[in-house]
């Protein structure tokens, strides 16, 4: 049972994580295209971090440039909570 309260924990942090880039990436006036572009991954693996019906891992590589590529720092993506 605790295992699994686990992975729900994690798959909502996932989401929240989903929820925080794309905030970010639309204040600043970028496509999913355009931020998989500048750090150098596809389209669909950057829509499918940003699904919030997906667990996608994300590396601290690819976060930190997500991050650099939105010109904030790291944290603000995963401290970030839509509902809260």
């Amino acid at each position: 049972m605790q295992a699994a309260q686990i992975t729900t924990e994690k798959a909502e942090r996932y989401r929240d994580l989903g929820y925080a880039i794309a905030y970010y990436r639309k204040r600043k006036g970028l496509t999913q295209e355009q931020v998989a572009e500048l750090i150098g991954i596809s389209r669909q693996h950057m829509g499918a971090i940003e699904a919030p019906n997906m667990v996608r891992a994300v590396s601290l590589d690819v976060l930190f440039s997500i991050a650099d590529v939105l010109e904030i720092e790291p944290y603000k993506l995963l401290k970030f909570s839509p509902e809260k």
